[in-house]
């Protein structure tokens, strides 16, 4: 696919209409000279244009005075460091392109770490993730993280200094007064199954920011793989088809472990998400952090509001139906919302009261 076949997908004769805000169509700008061997990667996508460099695709994007903006731009593993660096110095310069997710697509054993900081995403494709959900999660990312410029209220700022600095003193201390808790588990665990004590897994946050998410491991070692096989025994049912959301959550979860059953009953593999809370990615109290797969099913500006809030150990549906088979999507959804709309110091202060009663679930899920 060349430049020239850009016109055609668009769907628009004669002329590029530059556009900056995010539609239906999930298309992209792929840079590299392999893009054949990605062509049935990226089949997904509605439509793409390749280019062989990173300057054919600077030189179209400066020079061409209308054109459709791409839902990401993708490199091959191909493209060299500083060619991803010269278009991110360009991208930074040109605003219109701040909010477009920048990814490297590799199917080969190089480490590509150094390139971390200049893409958004660098993804393993011998490890095939869902290319799509992730552009829209980090697109979305984007535009919550740099909101149009706003008066903050002076009180709301204090809030929120306040609210970090609980973060950071609650975790701090739970983390060294647990310690020898935090030991037994993992030697609990290690006995039971081979594998690594702590689950780690990417997760979207506020403003959908994704972080490596914590958690002592309840799970056999390939429990992520099984979640197609288990889909159809969802709690929540067709109700993710309704409402066009997805969460998904077993009641007595094959893949789980006997330990795992007993930490998650008492809430104990929660444990090492006070790491997060200290890293800052985060809060004691909030809307819990998704999946990414979860994430971006709700990247509607219906269910975007959620996102306003910061992930957390605890929060709002934690307390109120924490563990109960009949919870649906939408009254998930809408207590995450109030959380968002309502969150005040002293509202966290309440919930994290609130918690102990509601950290030893009665049901199996």
């Amino acid at each position: 696919m060349s430049v020239s076949t850009l016109q055609s997908i668009s769907g628009i004769t004669g002329e590029y209409v530059r556009v900056n805000v995010a539609s239906s169509r999930i298309t992209y700008f792929y840079i590299g000279s392999d893009f054949e061997s990605l062509e049935e990667t990226l089949s997904d996508f509605d439509a793409g244009t390749s280019f062989r460099s990173v300057d054919a695709v600077i030189d179209f994007l400066g020079n061409t005075k209308k054109y459709k903006l791409p839902s990401a731009f993708l490199f091959g593993d191909d493209v060299e460091f500083n060619d991803v660096l010269q278009f991110r110095k360009f991208a930074k310069e040109a605003s219109y392109l701040e909010n477009i997710p920048v990814l490297l697509l590799s199917f080969s054993n190089k480490d590509f770490s150094v390139y971390r900081q200049l893409v958004d995403e660098v993804m393993d494709l011998n490890y095939p993730d869902d290319i799509i959900k992730k552009v829209k999660v980090l697109s979305k990312s984007k535009l919550l993280a740099a909101p149009p410029r706003q008066i903050v209220k002076p009180g709301l700022a204090v809030s929120a200094t306040l609210k970090r600095g609980l973060d950071i003193v609650l975790s701090s201390l739970l983390l060294l007064v647990l310690l020898p808790v935090f030991l037994l588990i993992a030697a609990l665990i290690r006995l039971e199954s081979r594998g690594p004590v702590f689950y780690v897994a990417k997760r979207a946050g506020r403003h959908y920011q994704v972080f490596d998410f914590i958690k002592f491991r309840t799970m056999i070692v390939d429990a992520d793989q099984k979640v197609a096989d288990l889909m159809a025994q969802n709690q929540y049912g067709k109700q993710s088809d309704k409402h066009n959301a997805l969460f998904f959550k077993l009641q007595d979860d094959p893949r789980v472990t006997s330990i795992g059953r007993f930490l998650r009953n008492t809430s104990l593999d929660e444990l090492p998400q006070l790491i997060n809370v200290l890293k800052g990615d985060m809060s004691i109290v909030g809307n819990r952090p998704l999946p990414l797969y979860e994430a971006a099913t709700l990247t509607t500006d219906q269910y975007a509001g959620r996102f306003l809030a910061p992930a957390g150990i605890t929060g709002l549906w934690q307390i109120k139906k924490r563990g109960q088979k009949e919870m649906s999507v939408e009254e998930r959804i809408n207590l995450d919302i109030a959380y968002a709309h309502q969150s005040s110091l002293m509202y966290d202060l309440w919930i994290i009261a609130n918690t102990p009663r509601a950290l030893v679930q009665k049901e199996s899920v």
